[in-house]
Order: structure tokens, then sequence, then C-alpha cells
């Protein structure tokens, strides 16, 4: 399988990820796409049956379906199959279709293309979307709500003035409080008022000072564990928006760890890494810090999973469903993301900060 002949060049610098499986199921050639994409070299994977490294999650009789492939000369596409790859998971389509050759037996000629990246990218640009629209709704609406409160506010404050007996207010004193309740929730509504006050920032730092504060909310029944790659970079943002944007994820992981009793060795765990050429949105940046709040909880029903960071959608009785959409507001400002992942015994909430500035510089 060393012939350098055109075709042969052409497959080696394709993009395209290309096996080729004989006869017998087995991989007879594979391009350095798809050696990258299976995270498999050509040595481990040539000569040896195809469904040692093309290995499908579904439970899919993969050898099955190829043989009826080679018997009746039909090509098929398969997609959004997910496959494992080394020790990750990966989405792709592939089709598969007979190669005929003059005076050689019948071959299996298969095209992967991995899908993750695109379907992640839809994924982002449709929760940005949304994200923007909701809340530009939201603050129209506290706005709204704000405007009368100052004036119900005052006409109670004059009706306890002109009439002095106490049971009456009583009432007065209900609609003050009531009315001030409303405007501070008002307030978290529309967000931060001030600018953020841009400086380079270790993230560590943050991380360790919400650390500090959730060890003495957990009073020691929760153990919250660092995994830090020591060799990020600062960022250039406000330190104190950043640990509010933390703070708001991992409380809500603490309170359900600590609200589920029967929960074996609770544990949150910050950690830390760094991508290169990552994409968020439809933007690629060369390097971006990534910071994982992981816990082993109950997990986010999937119901609420796809809403979790709209405004006013909590899982929580007692909830406002304000936390996690003010923390995606303030990493938005950063072009950053933060994304979810839950299953039962594991959700992550990964915030995603790109680490060059707008010029391109780190």
């Amino acid at each position: 399988m060393q012939d350098q002949t055109l075709p042969r060049r052409l497959l080696d610098n394709l993009s395209t990820a290309v096996l080729l499986v004989d006869t017998d199921l087995k991989v007879s050639y594979l391009n350095p796409a798809a050696e990258a994409l299976l995270a498999i070299s050509r040595a481990r994977a040539l000569g040896h049956p195809l469904t040692d490294c093309f290995i499908e999650l579904d439970d899919s009789d993969t050898a099955a379906t190829l043989r009826d492939t080679l018997a009746s000369s039909h090509p098929y596409t398969k997609r959004e199959v997910h496959l494992r790859a080394g020790a990750q998971e990966i989405i792709v389509d592939y089709t598969v279709g007979v190669l005929i050759t003059p005076g050689a037996p019948l071959a299996l000629l298969i095209e992967v293309q991995q899908m993750d990246r695109h379907l992640r990218i839809s994924k982002e640009e449709a929760l940005l979307a949304n994200h923007q629209a909701t809340r530009t709704l939201v603050r129209g609406v506290a706005h709204e709500i704000k405007n009368p409160l100052g004036g119900i506010r005052g006409a109670a404050q004059l009706l306890a003035r002109m009439l002095p007996d106490s049971d009456v207010s009583d009432y007065t004193n209900i609609i003050i409080e009531e009315t001030d309740r409303l405007r501070n929730l008002a307030d978290r509504m529309l967000g931060p008022r001030k600018l953020p006050e841009m400086q380079p920032v270790n993230i560590h730092e943050c991380l360790e000072r919400v650390r500090s504060l959730m060890l003495v909310e957990a009073e020691g029944r929760v153990a919250i564990r660092r995994d830090y790659d020591p060799s990020l970079p600062e960022l250039n943002a406000d330190p104190d928006q950043l640990i509010q944007a933390i703070l708001n994820i991992t409380g809500n992981a603490l309170q359900a760890l600590m609200e589920n009793p029967e929960q074996k060795e609770p544990c949150i765990i910050l950690r830390t890494r760094h991508m290169r050429q990552f994409t968020i949105g439809a933007v690629r940046h060369r390097l971006v810090m990534r910071v994982d709040i992981i816990d082993n909880g109950p997990g986010i029903p999937p119901a609420l999973l796809e809403s979790i960071f709209y405004p006013m959608v909590s899982g929580r009785a007692n909830g406002t469903g304000l936390g996690l959409s003010i923390a995606q507001d303030i990493v938005h400002q950063y072009q950053g993301l933060i994304e979810c992942e839950s299953r039962p015994g594991q959700t992550t909430f990964s915030i995603l900060l790109p680490l060059e500035s707008k010029d391109g510089s780190h």
C-alpha cells in the first residue's frame, strides 16, 4: 500500500477522513485525517478489523451492515453517529460506498466527517442569540416594573404619616417592604450598573476566593477540590465580575449537593485548562481559557437543561432563576460563553473565555 500515485497522494492530503476496507472487513488504507480523527496510527489499524478502530456507541452491528453493502453494492450514509476515538467520544457523519476496480476484489470506501464542531457552533450561536433576545426583553420588563414602584412606595409612606392608627401602619409597612423587594429583584434583572474595571486577572485567584466562600458555607459537608493548570496566562477582565459569575454557578452546585442528603461523598471540582484554535460561537480564537465547575450531584432534568440560562428559570422552589443568566451575561461581555452538560452523577458548567484581545494579541 505504499504506491504514491496521484490518487493516493490526493487522499493523503484530504482533510476528510477516508478508509478503505477489504472483503474481510479489514482496514487496507486510511489517510492521515482518519488517523487523527480515530486517534489511531496506521501501524495499529492496517490489516486489523475495521470494528477495532471504528467503534459505534449506539450498539449498531457495523460489521453486518458492511457485509450487506458488499453483497448489494448499495451505498449508505449514517448521520450523527457517536464513535469511540481513543479515550474520547466524537460525533460523525459517514458514507460507505463500494469501490469496484477491474481485476481486483471489491472494497469498501468509507468517508467520515466529524460533526462535533459544526453541531456545537450551531448550538452556541442559537444560545447566544436567545440569550441576547431574552436579556433585552427582561431589561425592558424590569424597567417597566421599576417605574411605578417609586410612586407606590412614596404613596405608602405618605399614607403611613397621615394615618396614625398602628393597625393601618402594619399594612403600609407591608406595601413598602414588598415594593423594596420588587425593586431589588428588578435591579438584579437589569444586571450590573457599573462598567467593568479591566485589569490583568489571575483566574486562580478568583477561583480561590470562591472556594474559600463555598468552604465556609459547606461547613465540611461538601469537598471542594482543585485541578488547576498553572501555565494559564492572565486574563484582562474585572475580577469582581468573574468572581460573581463563578460564585453563581458554584453556589448552585453546592445547594444541589446539600439539598440531596442521600448524596455519597458530595464533591465539587474547580478545574482550569487551555485550548488552542477553539471556536466560541462563530469566532475562532487562538487561545481559550476553560474553567469547569463539576459536581457529582443528581444532575439537571433534561427538560430544564435547554433553558437553564434563561432568566426566571430555576430548578429550585425558592430560586429566582437569575444567577445563571447574570453569569452568562458577565462572561458574554468578554466574548465568552458558559456551556452546561449534565447527567445523574455529573454536572459540568464550562466557562469559555478568549485569552487574546480584539486585535488578536495576548
